[in-house]
């Protein structure tokens, strides 16, 4: 019993109801200037109207606001579960406005249908509710006295009624998401527009993760072996590499904190005038040799071969080989501390080589600690990925240094 007529109850079906009577509506008023109903029958009115409305409709849809206006009226009112599900977007192609017109003169003809059912439905109910002698549309009952058997079908009437409500509603709900549903263009402009934000939020995190992550731990490995070594000058020294280092922390988290701005509306983006450049320009090879210094502070030795000719390595591969090897180095800071690091970086062949390897760290029962988590070295495979390149990790059998490589052709990094 509660299925039957708990939908008679939601919210939805009201507004719903609402939605289907404008088309109702609209029938009428063009009726009453064009053909009018004085001295015809139904019939007649129905065969010389139905081309006036049809051909409005048509000429309404032909313009592409009307498409948005349909859209967030049918949000509002037809209540769907998701409102993806109905465009609010103008006509962009015929195809749009053909289904638009589709559109209105479906939702027109139904909500007369429904609205007349109403009407009808209405006036039965109060026929049999309130008449003496009903005459229901050339049905007589037998005059009342009293309670008669017959009122009993007004409630029936009503619940009927209802229901046709309800499916009214729900077809009305199906066409609006079929036809005025997300075009494919605009389905394939949705998916593309996920794509690059969640682009855009994997390359944030991944700078989050690489420089506040190297940050965090050249700033631990330099107090704890402070706090062991206790040697005044060495407590000065790591103080000062902590302080450098959080410093470039802070400009790279102020640059990722302007890119989280909505900025796109506003002169110049995020580069307008009166925001310090300098503090959101990412770093590129260049800046390598004070991450190593800041390593060499930290107790590791560092061996650096860079052999990147001046204006070879276009800007992109720059800015990301100098992430990689701030990952590669953090990672043997990490799980190799005071093991010795070495770096080779190279454009030969047509492509940019990186090669970062390191003694393995303390071992536990004759095996290299592990390298936990993985976050860092699937980010150095999304950027090699992303510039048309190939990065790989692990234990070189040979030398038993743990090894990271990447290789980037320099025709796809540009």
């Amino acid at each position: 019993m509660p299925r039957i007529f708990a939908p008679l109850l939601s919210a939805a079906v009201y507004t719903r109801l609402m939605h289907l009577l404008i088309g109702w509506i609209f029938v009428g008023v063009v009726l009453m200037v064009y053909p009018g109903t004085e001295g015809r029958t139904l019939g007649g009115i129905v065969l010389r109207a139905a081309p006036v409305d049809a051909a409005l409709l048509v000429l309404a849809a032909l313009v592409p606001a009307m498409r948005r206006a349909e859209g967030v009226q049918a949000r509002l009112l037809l209540m769907p579960d998701r409102e993806q599900d109905i465009a609010a977007e103008p006509s962009r192609t015929w195809a749009d406005r053909r289904r638009t017109a589709v559109w209105l003169i479906g939702r027109t003809l139904l909500g007369s249908v429904v609205g007349v059912a109403c009407l009808l439905g209405a006036m039965a109910v109060c026929d049999l509710l309130f008449r003496p002698e009903p005459d229901l549309y050339g049905v007589r009952f037998p005059a009342r006295t009293g309670l008669s058997w017959y009122q009993l079908l007004a409630p029936v009437l009503l619940f009927g009624l209802g229901w046709l409500i309800v499916w009214a509603g729900r077809l009305q709900l199906a066409m609006a998401t079929r036809l005025l549903g997300p075009s494919q263009a605009e389905r394939l402009a949705a998916a593309e527009l996920r794509a690059e934000r969640l682009l855009e939020r994997n390359l944030l995190a991944r700078e989050l993760h690489d420089s506040i992550g190297h940050a965090l731990t050249v700033t631990v490995i330099q107090a704890g072996a402070a706090r062991e070594v206790g040697d005044p000058a060495f407590v000065a020294k790591a103080l000062e590499v902590i302080e450098e280092t959080g410093r470039r922390a802070m400009d790279d988290l102020e640059r990722t904190l302007v890119l989280l701005r909505d900025t796109g509306d506003r002169p110049g983006g995020a580069g307008s005038a009166g925001e310090s450049g300098d503090a959101r320009e990412r770093p590129g090879v260049e800046q390598l040799p004070a991450l190593f210094a800041t390593a060499r502070a930290a107790g590791s030795q560092v061996e650096a071969w860079i052999d990147v000719p001046s204006g070879r390595l276009p800007g992109v591969l720059s800015r990301e080989g100098y992430r990689i090897v701030q990952e590669g180095v953090t990672n043997a800071l990490k799980y190799a501390p005071g093991q010795p690091i070495s770096i080779r970086m190279a454009v030969r062949e047509g492509a940019f080589e990186l090669r970062c390897a390191n003694a393995a760290g303390p071992a536990a029962h004759g095996r290299p600690a592990p390298r936990r988590g993985g976050k860092g070295l699937r980010g150095i495979r999304e950027r090699a990925v992303l510039l048309g390149g190939e990065a790989s990790a692990g234990t070189d059998a040979e030398s038993g240094e743990w090894v990271l490589a990447v290789r980037v052709p320099l025709r796809l990094g540009a």
